[in-house]
């Protein structure tokens, strides 16, 4: 999920540079959202595998 993220966040990049605002802007807030999503899915792993008593690997 972070991969696409990062993929919407470079083609922001590019839609920008080329004067594209709207497509731009959308681009940039689905990586956003995306992004926010990877950080919450990662901190709830982390939390499950603590609670767990498993090690970090």
């Amino acid at each position: 999920m972070l991969s696409w993220a990062l993929v919407f966040f470079v083609l922001a990049i590019v839609a920008a540079a080329l004067g594209f605002g709207g497509i731009a802007g959308a681009s940039a807030g689905i990586a956003q959202i995306l992004f926010f999503i990877f950080l919450a899915l990662m901190v709830l792993s982390f939390a499950a595998r603590a609670l767990r008593g498993r090690p970090p690997v």
